[in-house]
């Protein structure tokens, strides 16, 4: 039972080979530090754990159309199991027509135990990340780990997953606490003014983006953009999804883009403009 939705997906990758030999256009590179890159960017909470109500066992099949149909360059995923990233690597990397492409996946941690939080299935459960890499490939740098606040009556331990390419792009995402609005906004500030700062003085600065199912609203209580640091941008879904940006990444054209039914939240769908002229005026300020 559990292996037939990656039966249907096997057979959709093979649909997506078929379109990409048609002739899908490469993309953009991730980032290219020597001018202006537009970067394709698409969210996704796959609500793929098998124990939520959400739960519908088609969303990693409808997440590779997706792909197939947007051609991102860089895909941040929330409410998956590990298996679900090496799933849609093949999608991902078909429409980038064999070009270097890193995956990453960190699970939530899970209080009771002391383990990771698992899926229905007993794999870790947590977020994943899939990014096009520059040509030629510079190296990358994967760092995750658990928000130090966490609501104590939540068993599930909220993660933060970044990737660093050096002079070009630090991609991260989260998924933040879906019991406290409080505890979700300390995470947000953690990730923003300590991790990714601690980041950037290990690996050297990069233009920043965080995309992820951040639980929180613009006009809420508390409002998400008490949690953008000044030297960010910052756009939304309408909804929880939310890109927070540095100035020297411009977010254009985001919209909401529907996974016909497989999951409760849509996909978030954004276009990024990296300058890296003013990525370079910038440095100093943002480290």
């Amino acid at each position: 039972m559990a292996d037939r939705p990656y039966r249907r997906l096997r057979r959709v990758l093979a649909v997506v080979c078929l379109v990409a030999a048609a002739g899908l256009p490469a993309g953009s590179s991730v980032a290219d530090a020597t001018g202006p890159t537009t970067v394709r960017a698409l969210q996704l909470n796959l609500c793929n754990s098998g124990r939520a109500g959400c739960y519908t066992g088609r969303s990693v099949t409808e997440a590779a159309v997706l792909i197939s149909a947007e051609v991102p360059d860089l895909v941040t995923l929330n409410e998956i199991c590990q298996d679900d990233v090496a799933a849609l690597e093949p999608a991902f990397a078909v429409v980038h027509r064999g070009g270097a492409v890193v995956s990453a996946f960190a699970a939530a941690g899970d209080r009771p135990t002391g383990d990771v939080t698992r899926c229905r299935d007993g794999q870790p459960y947590g977020i994943g990340l899939l990014a096009r890499l520059p040509a030629p490939h510079a190296g990358h740098t994967v760092r995750s780990g658990i928000h130090p606040t966490q609501d104590v009556t939540d068993p599930e331990e909220r993660a933060w997953l970044c990737v660093h390419v050096p002079g070009a792009l630090h991609a991260c995402t989260t998924h933040l606490a879906a019991t406290s609005a409080t505890v979700a906004l300390a995470q947000c500030g953690h990730l923003l003014d300590t991790v990714v700062p601690a980041i950037r003085r290990s690996t050297g600065y990069a233009p920043t983006v965080l995309i992820g199912d951040l639980n929180l609203r613009h006009g809420g209580a508390p409002d998400v953009q008490s949690c953008v640091p000044p030297g960010y941008l910052r756009d939304d879904d309408g909804a929880l999804q939310h890109i927070i940006a540095t100035t020297d990444v411009t977010i254009c054209c985001s919209r909401p883009v529907d996974l016909r039914g497989a999951t409760d939240h849509p996909g978030l769908v954004a276009t990024l403009t990296i300058d890296g002229g003013r990525a370079d005026s910038t440095v100093t300020a943002l480290r």
